[in-house]
């Protein structure tokens, strides 16, 4: 009777698990939110030199004379090393996810995949040309909360095809974002808590909980 028992309980899970492995992406990595997390941090604190220095050069009188020029200039090379942060996260992101799916014999790019990328892209896309608005009327101080409430939302919408921790971290990133609308003069530290000390925690307790 008692064998009978484990047997339909053996069953049961069995299928728990081919269930979800149909709906839901399984082989996210708590490395890569660790990774992605240490880039942003890094990022963070070049973007942070960057802005000292051309505060001290804008001071001058003659940088004082382009202005303007001066905000470009600025805006392109943060853009420029946020795309490098980007790139560096997700291939981060790829790299150990793989490396994790493969361990389970897992497939990386099944119909879940796809569609779970689909559902984080689309918030993500739409912040990024929301972004572009923002600094054609010149509202570069929103910047951080902008990117921080469309992370949240696209971690919300996708956390329903893979790991429910990941709306939780979506939920988290979209209250940073908020007070960094609030507080637009320290932006630069609530993005770095939000993409960077927030996936380090994330992705830690990813790991301890499914990967090790």
């Amino acid at each position: 009777m008692n064998e009978n028992k484990q047997d339909h309980i053996k069953e049961i899970e069995a299928i728990k698990t081919m269930m979800e492995r149909s709906s839901r992406f399984l082989s996210l990595s708590g490395l890569s939110g660790v990774f992605a997390g240490l880039v942003a941090l890094a990022g963070s604190i070049i973007a942070f030199i960057i802005m000292q220095r051309g505060q001290v050069q804008y001071e001058s009188a003659y940088m004082k004379m382009l202005d303007y020029g001066y905000q470009v200039d600025m805006a392109i090379t943060l853009m420029i090393l946020g795309a490098i942060v980007l790139l560096l996260a997700l291939g981060g992101g790829f790299f150990f996810s793989w490396r994790k799916a493969r361990k389970k014999g897992l497939s990386l790019w099944d119909r879940t995949a796809r569609r779970m990328f689909a559902h984080l892209f689309i918030p993500l896309v739409a912040g990024g040309l929301f972004c572009l608005i923002l600094i054609h009327w010149d509202a570069e101080g929103l910047l951080a909360s902008a990117t921080l409430v469309f992370y949240g939302l696209a971690l919300l919408n996708a956390g329903k095809y893979t790991l429910s921790e990941v709306q939780y971290l979506g939920i988290f990133e979209i209250i940073l974002g908020i007070f960094a609308g609030i507080f637009i003069q320290y932006g630069l530290l609530f993005w770095a808590i939000g993409f960077g000390l927030l996936h380090i925690v994330y992705g830690s307790v990813m790991y301890i909980k499914y990967d090790r």
